[in-house]
Parts: structure tokens; C-alpha cells; sequence
């Protein structure tokens, strides 16, 4: 399974470059981490069949960090999950 994530800045309307972002297992082992590129994204991550963690250090001013737990169940699938940050709320969604 891939995994891919992109952070975007909705109050600048640009991606949110060099947020450090952990990918996790459900009991909190680190599987992968690293920051996002100029462009607001990482990519090429691999996850096992399970319930998963994305935490986004993004260090707002109300957020600290955001994490979002999905489940994959399908490992032949590629999962997508953006970010859509501005300092007092968040959305995330399932891309593709």
C-alpha cells in the first residue's frame, strides 16, 4: 500500500512546506517521518493493512499538532490524505 499526504495552507492559499509529519501504527510505534516538501507533500510512505496514524506537527497557534487516524484496507490501494490547515480550524478528507 502507498501512502501520500498533502499540506496546504488555506489562509495563504500555498502549501505548507517542512511540517514534520509521523506516520504511526495504532499503538503509537513510529513507521515512517519525515517534512513536507516545497510543494507541500510526501509521498512513496508504505502501511500495512490496519488503523494508522498521521501526525502533522504543525505548531499553530491554537494547534499544536493534528493527527489523523484512517484505516487501510486495501493494500493494493493508494491512499491520499490531505491537509487543509489555517490557524483556528482543519479539514481532512480521503483523496485520490
Amino acid at each position: 500500500m502507498s501512502l501520500s499526504t498533502h499540506v496546504l495552507d488555506a489562509a495563504s492559499g500555498k502549501p505548507a512546506w517542512g511540517v514534520v509529519v509521523r506516520l504511526e501504527s495504532r499503538d503509537g510505534t513510529v513507521l515512517e517521518s519525515g517534512k513536507t516538501d516545497k510543494d507541500g507533500r510526501i509521498t512513496g510512505w508504505d502501511a500495512a493493512e490496519g488503523v494508522h496514524r498521521l501526525v502533522f506537527e504543525v505548531e499553530g497557534p491554537f494547534y499544536p499538532e493534528v493527527a489523523v487516524t484512517f484505516r487501510v484496507t486495501d493494500p493494493a490501494e493508494h491512499y491520499h490524505v490531505p491537509l487543509l490547515l489555517s490557524p483556528f480550524a482543519y479539514s481532512t478528507y480521503r483523496g485520490s
